[in-house]
């Protein structure tokens, strides 16, 4: 099994930048992939950015790509989500997955084996 624990969102107002960090524990030495997601009230879980363990490969939407950074660390079993530029259509409840089996893009919700409790990020205006 594998447990993820994401921290860092909160409140910040549009421009800003705000920075998520995921913690894996348990049996990750067959990750092949982190990655995450948002949630919005009322909407369905949308692919943020994701990153390749070994090769460090990132894939981003173009709706976060050029703002959005992320990055790994594999011996902290680790990953940072940073957001720059925020904006008020942002705000969701940001979740961290993993994945123990490749594919291409790891950008669909069924890429992934393990997720998050989520973190709340809001944007004001």
């Amino acid at each position: 099994q594998v447990q993820l624990v994401e921290s860092g969102g909160g409140l910040v107002q549009a421009g800003g930048s705000l920075s998520l960090s995921c913690a894996a524990s348990g049996r990750t030495k067959s990750t092949y992939a982190m990655g995450w997601f948002r949630q919005a009230p009322g909407k369905e879980r949308e692919f943020v950015a994701a990153i390749t363990m070994s090769g460090g490969n990132t894939v981003y939407p173009d709706s976060v790509k050029g703002r959005f950074t992320i990055s790994r660390d594999n011996a902290k079993n680790t990953v940072w989500l940073q957001m720059n530029s925020l904006k008020p259509e942002d705000t969701a409840v940001y979740y961290c997955a993993l994945s123990d089996y490749y594919y291409s893009d790891y950008d669909r919700v069924t890429d992934y084996d393990y997720w998050g409790q989520g973190t709340q990020v809001t944007v004001s205006s």
